[in-house]
């Protein structure tokens, strides 16, 4: 019998071919990425755990702040965000001396459930922000939304008008225009790709290129000292987070051209807020374009600040909402 055929010897291995070994090697990098950030997500819940308090609303899981007395302010981050954003600007404890004031983490943020049979548009989260407000026993409110949130604002003022007495819209996004990171993000929120996406290089790729990320948000205006010490960045890394900020940013252009058609039907008196110096939206492509567009409407250009107004500029958010 030849002696490769021999009981007694085994046939060696076959060996990996380089394509195969980069692969198994890719994998094994990426599963020791989702395990580190999945590690990083739970420290971060527990350094910063719930402030608030949780509602049921349609099957999904809200978490809200509610602090100080008077007539009630509703406060919507944009996106990426969370309760904290308004908490370290100093907005709350402000417009809590004389409000009653109500600070939502948006569906899929925070401590807030983000249930996938649904695709959350404004729309979609404006009726659950609405059976928030009616479970609270809020007839009546100022709405203000910052960003991504001033076009769920503009939402739940066009669904429940009766509900909001006033709008004041931060830094919206209101008029279709290209967006090159609706394209990036694309992929990202896509079932399946889009979760090992967010488990894995989503983090990595965000903790790296935060301070650039903050020069957008803030720029030209410097990043106040209170947020660099006291906002939580790995509460925003999460991958549930980075997941749903992926897809809203691949909502933003056409929940613009839904929305675009009903601005002059708004009812509520309307506060436009914007930085002249915004990196991430055009202020007369948007600001000002929506004052035109909206008879009576009040817009309030704060020179040379960009985009976090309530970061860079607290008190004149507060003014805003005094005078709404």
């Amino acid at each position: 019998m030849p002696a490769h055929l021999h009981p007694g010897h085994a046939r060696p291995p076959r060996a990996l071919s380089p394509a195969a070994g980069l692969a198994l090697a890719g994998a094994a990098i990426l599963g020791a990425g989702a395990v580190e950030n999945g590690r990083r997500a739970r420290a971060a819940e527990r350094e910063t755990p719930p402030v608030g308090r949780f509602l049921e609303v349609g099957g999904t899981r809200l978490h809200v702040l509610e602090r100080g007395r008077g007539p009630a302010l509703v406060l919507l981050h944009g996106n990426g965000s969370l309760i904290q954003d308004w908490l370290v600007s100093g907005l709350v404890d402000g417009a809590a001396r004389t409000h009653r004031v109500i600070v939502v983490d948006r569906p899929g943020f925070g401590y807030s459930a983000r249930p996938r049979s649904r695709v959350w548009t404004p729309a979609m989260q404006a009726g659950l922000i609405s059976g928030a407000l009616h479970s609270l026993g809020v007839d009546e409110a100022t709405v203000l939304g910052h960003s991504w949130g001033a076009q769920v604002a503009i939402a739940l003022a066009l669904q429940d008008p009766g509900r909001v007495r006033a709008l004041v819209l931060e830094s919206g996004y209101y008029f279709p225009s290209p967006r090159i990171d609706s394209l990036l993000f694309a992929p990202q929120g896509l079932p399946g790709l889009g979760d090992l996406i967010s488990h894995t290089l989503a983090p990595v790729a965000s903790r790296l290129l935060w301070p650039r990320i903050l020069g957008r948000l803030f720029g030209p205006s410097p990043v106040p000292e209170r947020f660099a010490r006291d906002f939580p960045v790995e509460m925003v890394l999460r991958p549930s987070q980075l997941r749903t900020a992926a897809a809203e940013s691949v909502l933003l252009v056409p929940d613009a051209f839904a929305l675009r058609p009903h601005y002059a039907a708004l009812r509520a008196p309307v506060t436009i807020l914007s930085g002249t110096g915004d990196r991430l939206l055009s202020h007369a492509d948007q600001a000002v374009a929506l004052h035109r567009h909206i008879p009576g409407s009040r817009l309030v250009a704060v020179e040379g600040a960009g985009h976090m107004l309530h970061q860079i500029a607290p008190d004149r958010v507060l003014d805003a909402i005094t005078r709404a």
